[in-house]
């Protein structure tokens, strides 16, 4: 016997999401016109350099917003689950960014070490104040769906990459002013530069655990095996698969060897368990009779029973909510 719970929340939260990207592609985009119109008048390649990085930023958010509205496509015969998982491709993607953005930082820092150019460092000082306003209302914005969604958590961590190239900008461009020390610029690039790349691989693994269908890094597995054998009546299980679609979108299905079970009964303490101890209510319970023969690995591998019992478990298939 084979029931099946869902969850219809997933849509407010895109949503929500969706109207926060949108504000913060606004703000972002206004600014980088601003910034590269700055950068040309008063020569400096620091702003210049920023602005690059505010592109990339800008980039970020249209992906994760486009990401978004594709995401929100109805499901169909050749896409069972829809276009969920493009949220997680608009992640790894805009870690690669990243990554692209944190070397050409490092690369272009060693280029000034030896040939320092000449800042404009009061007009630094002022764009660069105005661009952390900016990125600081972005996080502001984004901050809340950050921990939800790798998807805005890619989008946050360019806004909070910028905002720390600006205040680096900002100290520079002080320093600057009073020292002429043009070499100062290129140091506090590469702190940025180093402070980025671990948290850019932090996304980037996130991103690819998904893809590969991993077990999410919320869920204690074995935990959960434990409580899917401690239900009534359940004397083993099998088959027992755990993976997410998108950041929050955990599935589960698994086979329940329960010979003697009220199966109602089993499906709805298996459905109240995993949702309040697990937080996973997209599941598929197959709910058997007869003992299966494991052919490999026991918690997941292949598994033979009687395929007239499996026919008719089949045909009492029901929907639960």
């Amino acid at each position: 016997m084979t029931q099946h719970g869902h969850d219809h929340s997933h849509a407010l939260v895109t949503e929500d999401n969706a109207k926060k990207l949108t504000f913060a592609l606004i703000l972002t985009t206004s600014f980088l016109i601003i910034e590269v119109i700055a950068g040309f008048m008063t020569q400096s390649l620091a702003l210049l350099s920023d602005a690059a990085h505010m592109f990339t930023d800008a980039a970020a958010l249209a992906i994760a917003l486009v990401a978004i509205k594709i995401g929100k496509l109805p499901a169909d015969d050749k896409r069972t689950f829809g276009y969920q998982r493009f949220e997680i491709l608009a992640a790894l993607f805009n870690a690669l960014m990243l990554f692209f953005v944190a070397i050409y930082i490092l690369f272009e820092a060693y280029q000034r070490f030896s040939h320092p150019p000449e800042i404009q460092s009061l007009g630094m000082l002022i764009v660069a104040s105005i661009g952390l306003v900016i990125n600081l209302i972005s996080m502001k914005i984004l901050v809340s769906s950050a921990q939800e969604s790798l998807n805005i958590k890619g989008a946050y961590l360019e806004v909070l990459s910028d905002a720390l190239g600006s205040v680096g900008v900002m100290i520079g461009a002080i320093v600057i002013y009073f020292t002429q020390w043009f070499w100062v610029d290129t140091l506090i690039a590469v702190l940025i530069g180093f402070w980025v790349l671990p948290r850019t691989w932090i996304l980037l693994k996130q991103s690819i655990h998904i893809l590969l269908e991993g077990v999410p890094e919320e869920i204690d597995i074995e935990q959960l095996r434990n409580d899917l054998l401690s239900l009534n009546a359940v004397e083993s299980i099998h088959q027992l698969k755990v993976w997410a679609i998108t950041s929050k979108n955990v599935h589960l299905t698994v086979h329940l060897y329960a010979p003697n079970a009220d199966r109602n009964a089993l499906y709805q303490q298996a459905w109240q368990m995993l949702s309040h101890s697990h937080g996973i209510t997209e599941m598929t319970l197959q709910i058997e009779e007869e003992e299966c023969v494991v052919h490999s690995y026991p918690h997941a591998g292949h598994c033979e029973h009687d395929h007239e019992q499996s026919l008719h478990d089949t045909n009492q298939d029901s929907h639960q909510h």
